[in-house]
């Protein structure tokens, strides 16, 4: 084991709004971090800054690291990284433990465990729920799943980046439970979304509707950080793009039809945030649908 203080070296690929916070945590806990650098270059050189070491490719990774964190996209980027040509299975050394906190298709995560167990490799899932903001105080929720012996080996490093953690049970369940829980949030944003424009035709405006709902049964923090776009004009209140509401709620509906569930509400949900990214708007943050649905409908965008 490469160690420092009889730590395990923590390798981190996907250093995105989520993953440069969590990153961060694990330098603070004492850990030998080695980060590979994405599109954010920025993310990287902080934590150079901070005493991390930098890989040049998924094989330093592999080899210099005990146990490796990836916050990517989705299964595809993890797909690849993970069993390609040149992923962490080509390189990796038996005892190897990859944990997953990305959001992925939970179909794909189980076979990759049982690819990893054939290298001798650990793969367990370890989504996760808030936002850029948490990850950077180290206050995530984290969802894993994973067998006793193997969360023995990976909460102590997860413990690093999260306020609560959950087991759900085995590999793979973290991510169904993390779909889910996706599933109900974005499910109340397309609410909130059509709630807002039925009422801005109707001659409510947002502010009003804010002011009744706020402090109600139905106000909650994922309400809050919606509404502090609507009507706080904040246009950083919760990045989380509609290009990845989509392929998340892309994901519940696939998870709902290999259970045999009739999936009227999900796929009601995944067909508004496939619209948003159809006509081109992707690249928004979560809360922005509440302009696009304001405009399918011909009203002008909120003052």
């Amino acid at each position: 084991m490469t160690t420092q203080d009889a730590k395990p070296t923590v390798g981190f690929i996907g250093l995105g709004y989520m993953g440069h916070g969590m990153a961060r945590n694990i330098l603070k806990g004492g850990y030998r971090l080695m980060g590979l650098a994405n599109r954010r270059r920025e993310a990287m050189d902080d934590l150079l800054a901070h005493g991390a070491a930098e890989g040049r490719s998924v094989q330093d990774i592999a080899q210099g690291c005990d146990i490796v964190v990836l916050c990517l996209p989705g299964s595809p980027e993890v797909e690849a990284v993970v069993a390609g040509a040149d992923g962490l299975l080509a390189h990796a050394r038996p005892g190897l433990v990859i944990i997953d906190s990305s959001t992925s298709n939970p179909v794909s995560t189980r076979g990759l465990a049982a690819l990893a167990a054939e290298k001798g490799v650990t793969l367990i899932d370890a989504p996760l729920s808030r936002t850029p903001v948490e990850a950077m105080a180290g206050t995530l929720d984290t969802m894993v799943g994973a067998d006793d012996a193997s969360y023995a080996i990976v909460q102590p490093v997860i413990d690093c980046w999260s306020g609560r953690i959950v087991r759900t049970g085995v590999v793979g369940s973290g991510h169904t439970m993390k779909l889910l829980n996706n599933f109900l949030s974005l499910g109340y944003a397309a609410l909130y979304a059509e709630a807002l424009a039925i009422g801005a035709k109707s001659g409510v405006s947002p502010e009003t509707l804010h002011k009744v709902i706020s402090g109600g049964r139905m106000d909650c923090g994922f309400y809050q950080t919606f509404m502090k776009y609507v009507v706080g004009k904040d246009p950083q209140a919760h990045k989380f793009t509609l290009r990845n509401a989509h392929k998340d709620t892309r994901y519940l509906v696939s998870l709902a039809n290999e259970a045999g569930i009739a999936s009227h509400m999900s796929s009601a949900v995944k067909n508004g945030y496939a619209t948003a990214e159809g006509i081109g708007r992707g690249d928004d943050f979560v809360p922005v649908l509440a302009d696009i649905v304001r405009e399918l409908n011909g009203l002008p965008k909120a003052d």
